[in-house]
């Protein structure tokens, strides 16, 4: 690894989850980053960073940040997705180089207004698509690049959501409805269509699609259900209880998420008032969500390689699950070991990617927020930005590619995805 003078100087607007998790790998790091400065409109979002990275400076609201000019060599905006824009915009802009969350914005026309920004200024830019930087990742890359599986004809891609990650998230949590956020495809999923891309070196052309709410309705719930879980005399019952959910995370891991978006307290009694008066204990089935829990999509990539996604609420929280079908060998995954079967031989080989930790945000996805942060730290400090697996035209691309398929689901059409 390229040596550095300095601790790359780190500046975080946005500090929930996702702004935590990258501000814990700084701390984790100190030889090579250090956070100065923080920017969230929650005082006690601020004091978990501040306290965690003491003398960094902490602001209200991000424009504060920028007008005190902190010497800051990089930013991430960890923002909630419709806040991107204008920071990402500003702090380019500023020079600053940026790691901005994932998905880059709810438009188009948005995303190419960061893209623009980035490239009028030439600063370094990545986006949290995590999945490109796990080690389950490298290997499949490794596998396809081989040429073991020939010319990559076909993938099935699944992303199994999880039942109880679904309810909170998207029944319950701030994805819930697309005007407040962005569709569920470009909030969870335009990962999964950025990886496609990436492991086939291919890009999607022409898209359909399909999907809905099915199940988190009022016309679905059981009957005598109640508004909320704590008054409700079939909760115990139901799979998607909260007390269910965040009683034996609390009990048995401490105050982690999914916990510690629930309540900022510690203890069961904050805990159990949190769902007692917030969105987190409301019945699924008596929600204001309107974001689909199951979607297909199928494609056509370049050189006309097809491929079907499919993400489903209803699974087990688990890795994502892949099946490559190439003209000499296929390859199945499931986010942590492959089994390759070369068709010249016949031989079967299974590989392990010592993939550590589960697929959520508790667990590091699976190595991709380290992994992410190590390259984008790593491009900062030697001004190489080949260390970043997702440049401008990937990223734009994949995103252009999720707004097509929202686009096919609603039209019941084939649509061709934009060049850029």
């Amino acid at each position: 690894m390229e040596q550095q003078d300095r601790p790359v100087r780190v500046a975080l607007v946005g500090a929930g989850n996702r702004g935590q998790t990258y501000a814990r790998w700084v701390a984790a790091n100190p030889a090579r980053a250090r956070l100065v400065a923080v920017a969230d409109p929650r005082p006690h979002q601020r004091g978990l960073i501040t306290a965690a990275h003491p003398g960094a400076a902490a602001y209200a609201d991000w424009r504060d940040l920028l007008a005190a000019d902190a010497p800051a060599d990089a930013v991430v905006v960890a923002t909630q997705d419709r806040m991107h824009v204008e920071p990402a915009v500003a702090f380019a802009k500023a020079g600053r180089h940026l790691l901005v969350e994932k998905p880059l914005a709810p438009t188009a026309d948005q995303c190419r207004e960061i893209v623009d920004a980035v490239r009028a200024t030439g600063v370094l830019f990545a986006v949290c698509h995590v999945l490109r930087y796990t080690p389950y990742t490298d290997m499949v890359k490794r596998v396809v690049d081989s040429g073991v599986l020939g010319e990559i004809v076909s993938v099935q891609h699944l992303e199994p959501v999880g039942w109880w990650h679904y309810a909170h998230s998207y029944v319950r949590g701030p994805w819930r409805r697309e005007d407040l956020a962005t569709p569920m495809l470009l909030a969870k999923s335009s990962h999964d269509l950025d990886w496609l891309g990436y492991v086939t070196g291919r890009r999607i052309e022409r898209v359909a699609s399909f999907g809905g709410l099915r199940h988190f309705r009022p016309d679905q719930a059981p009957a005598g259900a109640a508004q909320r879980c704590l008054d409700c005399p079939v909760e115990p019952d139901c799979p998607y209880s909260a007390p269910k959910l965040y009683l034996p995370v609390l009990r048995e891991h401490g105050p982690i998420w999914p916990v510690s978006v629930v309540t900022d307290g510690t203890d069961e009694a904050a805990l159990v008032e949190a769902l007692r008066t917030g969105p987190y204990g409301r019945c699924v089935y008596a929600g204001d969500n309107d974001v689909v829990d199951h979607q297909v999509v199928a494609m056509e990539l370049t050189g006309g390689v097809t491929a079907t996604f499919t993400m489903a609420a209803f699974t087990e929280q688990t890795h994502r699950q892949t099946q490559l079908f190439g003209t000499h060998g296929s390859l199945s995954g499931d986010g942590e070991r492959v089994r390759v079967h070369d068709f010249r031989t016949d031989r079967i080989e299974v590989l392990d990617a010592g993939t550590v930790g589960g697929s959520t945000a508790a667990d590091d996805h699976g190595g991709g927020d380290t992994g992410l942060m190590d390259a984008f730290v790593r491009a900062v400090a030697t001004g190489d930005g080949r260390h970043i697996r997702s440049g401008l035209d990937e990223t734009l691309a994949s995103h252009l590619a999720v707004f097509a398929a929202e686009a096919a689901r609603h039209t019941g059409t084939v649509v061709t995805v934009p060049a850029q």
